[in-house]
């Protein structure tokens, strides 16, 4: 994905990339003094450094470690290898030179194991959040600049572009393999497991640290006021003011809907009412031939985010700037809102679900509406509509509504059921999908 931006632009960002990496290695050695294992990509120069009578320091080693990262992207990657990311051999001397001044840094708050376990170990694991926080703060910060990648990052994205495999999976496999690798060292020079090296602290990487990117991420957009010059940020804010005074006089309905409450009959009914056209699959066809996809993958993949996929995103994908790493969700996601902006501009209409209330939310003219009701309501009109019983209905209805509120959070940081997301909620169960057309009707004329 190309991104245009001015020379002014690109230096704020690689000067700002420069100080984040310290924030970075400073979370990372703050978590290693916790005493309760290192991050997967850590693992190898961590234990090795520990080794006695080594020569080498934990940043002489993971210099070492992100130039054969670089080494195997310009192998796999050849001409495609982009030229600015030659940039991460600077990086990665950088990064070593913060890693071993950040570790003597924090050298005094390493907790002796001779401490009371009972005092002992509640503080390794403060230690180990709070290191783990400041690490996913730096990388939310580096994901916003986006700049460069640490070699660490770009090597399991060069490994998945060349086998066209999803990057996420790519970064879980190389992120095993780290710390597989980091156990065969221990065990070689060690002769014994040490929890110290590997334990609860690398899973707490893995997981937390994803986490508290995503937690981040909403938060830090006032970082552009550093990275974009002030003149080209009056010319896009600008842009965006006139974007917005340029939607039409006409109102637009969005209907997010809880499965099984009837919210898409109750859009088709308010667009009959309106004399509107009411867009539903039409979306997942334009988007379709938008992408190259078949129809079928988009419907099965958009609004659907499962737990499992949500968890494997904030492991894997979180360290990767949208412009570097489009995942299938980031492409469907990204041609959906092109499309329903267009639609919106287009007349008056209804539109269901695919986050249009976010994708819409500078456009006065919306009125955004929420449609719910009982799960045992919802169960009987899904058993009675697919024809299977009201308990595997019940399972099914369970399912699509955590995947699209997982969709929904994934996108846009917030809850999917959080009303004040919405101007109206409606529900089903006692107003009928009529009365709750109705409802919404007379909102539509407060609204114009």
């Amino acid at each position: 994905m190309e991104v245009k931006r001015s020379r002014a632009e690109w230096l704020r960002r690689y000067i700002s990339f420069v100080f984040i990496l310290f924030v970075i290695a400073l979370g990372t050695s703050l978590s290693i003094r916790a005493n309760l294992g290192s991050s997967p990509i850590s693992a190898p120069p961590y234990i090795l450094s520990l080794i006695p009578g080594m020569s080498l320091t934990m940043g002489q080693l993971t210099i070492c470690m992100h130039v054969f990262f670089i080494a195997v992207q310009i192998l796999l990657l050849r001409k495609d290898f982009e030229k600015r990311q030659f940039l991460q051999i600077a990086v990665s001397f950088l990064f070593g030179f913060y890693t071993d001044l950040t570790m003597w840094m924090t050298g005094f708050l390493q907790i002796p194991f001779t401490m009371n376990p009972a005092i002992g170990y509640p503080l390794r694991f403060m230690e180990l959040l709070a290191g783990g926080a400041i690490l996913a703060f730096g990388i939310a910060c580096e994901v916003r600049c986006d700049s460069l990648m640490l070699a660490g990052e770009g090597f399991p994205l060069a490994i998945s572009k060349f086998l066209k495999k999803e990057f996420s999976k790519v970064k879980i496999c190389t992120d095993t393999f780290l710390v597989s690798t980091g156990v065969v060292f221990m065990l070689i020079f060690f002769g014994r497991w040490d929890w110290k090296m590997v334990g609860a602290g690398t899973l707490v990487s893995m997981f937390y640290v994803g986490f508290m990117v995503r937690v981040f991420s909403p938060k830090i957009g006032w970082l552009d006021r550093i990275f974009i010059p002030a003149a080209e940020r009056n010319k896009e804010s600008g842009a965006e003011r006139a974007a917005s005074s340029s939607w039409p006089a006409h109102t637009v309905i969005t209907i997010a809907r809880m499965y099984g409450s009837g919210g898409n009959s109750v859009g088709e009914a308010v667009a009959r009412k309106l004399g509107c056209p009411c867009y539903n699959r039409q979306i997942i066809d334009r988007t379709a031939q938008q992408i190259g996809y078949a129809p079928e993958f988009v419907a099965e993949n958009e609004q659907n985010i499962s737990t499992a996929r949500l968890w494997e995103l904030i492991i894997a994908d979180s360290s990767i700037p949208l412009s570097m790493n489009p995942s299938k969700e980031d492409a469907i996601y990204v041609s959906e809102s092109r499309t329903i902006r267009d639609l919106a501009h287009h007349g008056p209409c209804v539109i269901i679900g695919r986050l249009s209330n976010w994708i819409l939310r500078d456009n006065p003219r919306v009125l955004r509406v929420f449609v719910t009701s009982g799960k045992e309501y919802a169960a009987r009109q899904v058993a009675g509509l697919l024809h299977i019983p009201e308990e595997e209905a019940a399972r099914k209805i369970e399912r699509v509504n955590t995947g699209r509120a997982n969709h929904y959070w994934q996108y846009t940081g917030r809850q999917w059921t959080d009303f004040n997301e919405y101007d109206i909620v409606v529900n089903t169960e006692k107003l009928g999908i009529d009365g709750a057309a109705d409802v919404i009707m007379r909102a539509v004329k407060d609204v114009h």
